[in-house]
């Protein structure tokens, strides 16, 4: 099933609305890598070193402040799942239940989140589709109250993550998601839209009656121009603090350590620059 959801309780009902809103979430829906974000919740309860939260908060700077491209953006998301071997399901998903508002809420487009309200008011099913993990698809898709998701999805034994993908939802495998997503929802893909900011996700935009680009890579950019794609740029983050129950005090100290790495992974950057000797492994 491509990884699509099956569970009712992650996955509303079954809809008729005819039509749909496909949104990718990194740089498009939030700021920055929605997987990459929860490296230091992950530090804190031991499941990850200190080396590995700042290699990933590095990769969050070259994210935010360079544009990271698709390559290097998949190496720091191989390295995050070869990371998860032995990782125990449940206390992941809690660690993103109980972190996501204080790491993610402060990232969320306020442009995107009035995007996903106007087709929710149209009667638009509100989908996302990312590749990142379905443990952060999932719960921000709840918190914006979207009809479905998808994400990728790893390998899974024993309750435990073997450190390997099942499905990755990115490029043709992701459009093939959206194409089954639409199948069983009815959408008329002729009529939906479909929002990302990344090359990768050509297949996706290229599936739906409605492409636009959001906050474009190089690339993008270029194929928006030449196909007559609408192109949007989005710069405003949102707190959605207010729809939601206020966090716990472990919440807000993670969020405020949070803040100490981020620190950290500006100096890192600020180094790298000077010596220009940056690597990835």
């Amino acid at each position: 099933m491509l990884g699509l959801v099956t569970d009712p309780e992650a996955s509303p009902h079954e809809t008729t609305a005819g039509t749909a809103a496909y949104f990718e979430l990194d740089r498009t829906v939030v700021a920055r890598s929605s997987t990459l974000a929860f490296s230091r919740p992950f530090f804190q309860e031991g499941l990850i070193n200190r080396r590995a939260v700042l290699k990933s908060t590095y990769a969050q700077f070259l994210f935010m402040l360079a544009g990271a491209d698709a390559d290097q953006l998949e190496r720091m998301r191989a390295h995050l799942t070869s990371l998860c071997a032995g990782w125990d399901v449940e206390q992941v998903d809690a660690i993103v239940e109980e972190t996501l508002h204080d790491i993610v809420d402060p990232l969320v487009y306020k442009e995107a989140v009035q995007l996903i309200s106007e087709h929710g008011e149209r009667g638009d099913d509100v989908v996302l589709v990312s590749s990142s993990g379905e443990e952060f698809v999932a719960p921000m898709a709840r918190m914006l109250g979207a009809t479905d998701w998808t994400g990728s999805r790893m390998r899974v034994e024993d309750g435990r993550y073997t450190g390997e993908l099942e499905f990755h939802c990115s490029g043709n495998a992701k459009a093939g998601a959206i194409a089954e997503t639409a199948r069983r929802h009815g959408h008329e893909l002729s009529r939906c839209h479909a929002y990302s900011d990344s090359t990768a996700d050509l297949p996706m935009l290229e599936l739906v009656g409605h492409p636009t680009v959001i906050n474009p890579d190089r690339e993008l950019r270029k194929e928006a121009v030449q196909r007559g794609w609408p192109s949007l740029a989005f710069e405003n983050p949102v707190s959605l603090r207010a729809r939601f129950p206020t966090p716990s005090a472990t919440t807000v100290t993670a969020a405020a350590v949070g803040v100490g790495a981020a620190a950290a992974g500006a100096a890192w950057y600020g180094l790298w620059h000077r010596q220009r000797k940056h690597r990835y492994r």
